[in-house]
């Protein structure tokens, strides 16, 4: 879905080009309609850069590129993130509005094991000033993450992607994903005050979707909030921010697959947090989710309790 998004985004923007640190048939990275070649000696229209695994010069150089007016990106796996972390440092001090494509972003990869399987690095990025972090839950978020990301011009951002696949909501049923532009939407609400609110970002949301739905059922007030950005989210006036997460509903749920620095307002003084509090496993994706209880049912238990 990136880059299906990327490829229609730089169409319509002549001067963005980048590329990644040897991934770019993984990470989906590359531009491939007409006339995007690759930048070479002998070709300098070329929009795709073939940087080598080197991930701080790659950041060095989209930093470079956007000081000189381009609207640059850089793509990797999302832990290789911590080699270009000096690179991302100086252009959120810069104020330059790279952007940075992470795919891989969590214990989703699966078979490749804890040196591959994202943990910190989410709340590691959410920490630098004025960068902005966006993990989108489906294929429409990741559309509104990208219309967010690009509208950003005087600072960077970066998208953390999944490798597994994930569903795609209905929206005709579920809420327009437009609101994830705002960093945080309710996704799905009941009727009256919610008994409990379950927040999800990025492929977590589905497994909270799933677990409201199963609470409903049961007849339970649940109100299911996608967050893909904190930053964008905290931006936002208090009064939104307070109809999307009442202060008086202190029952919370929030669900991701790192670990929970940074989530502290969200989960508040009465909340649960369900994710990773130590390193991943070498396993399919769907069994190292299962090991660690980031299930529909360890979700609905929480919120029961």
């Amino acid at each position: 879905t990136s880059g299906k998004v990327l490829n229609q985004v730089a169409k319509n923007i002549p001067w963005m080009l980048g590329g990644a640190a040897d991934l770019a048939p993984s990470t989906k990275s590359n531009l491939t309609f007409d006339g995007a070649g690759s930048f070479s000696a002998e070709n300098y229209a070329g929009r795709n850069m073939h940087f080598g695994i080197r991930e701080h010069a790659m950041g060095a150089a989209v930093n470079g590129m956007a000081l000189c007016g381009l609207r640059s990106y850089g793509s990797t796996f999302f832990v290789f993130s911590d080699y270009m972390r000096p690179s991302i440092r100086l252009a959120a001090i810069m104020r330059l509005p790279v952007l940075y494509i992470f795919t891989h972003d969590s214990i989703g990869v699966g078979e490749d094991g804890p040196t591959h399987q994202p943990v910190e690095q989410l709340a590691a990025l959410r920490c630098i000033p004025d960068l902005v972090v966006l993990r989108p839950a489906d294929a429409n978020e990741v559309a509104e993450c990208y219309r967010a990301a690009v509208g950003l011009i005087d600072r960077p951002a970066a998208l953390a992607l999944t490798r597994q696949n994930l569903p795609t909501l209905d929206r005709e049923k579920y809420a327009s994903a437009k609101g994830a532009g705002q960093g945080g939407y309710v996704l799905a609400d009941c009727d009256g005050t919610p008994e409990v609110i379950l927040v999800g970002a990025g492929s977590e949301v589905a497994l909270c979707l799933a677990a409201y739905e199963q609470l409903t059922a049961e007849g339970v007030r649940v109100r299911l909030v996608s967050m893909p950005s904190l930053e964008l989210f905290a931006a936002q006036p208090e009064d939104y921010r307070n109809a999307v997460l009442p202060p008086e509903v202190t029952r919370r749920v929030v669900v991701e697959a790192g670990v929970p620095q940074g989530w502290e307002p969200i989960v508040g003084p009465a909340g649960t947090f369900i994710g990773m509090r130590g390193f991943g496993i070498s396993a399919p994706w769907k069994q190292v989710f299962e090991h660690f209880g980031i299930t529909v049912e360890g979700i609905v238990a929480a919120a029961k309790g």
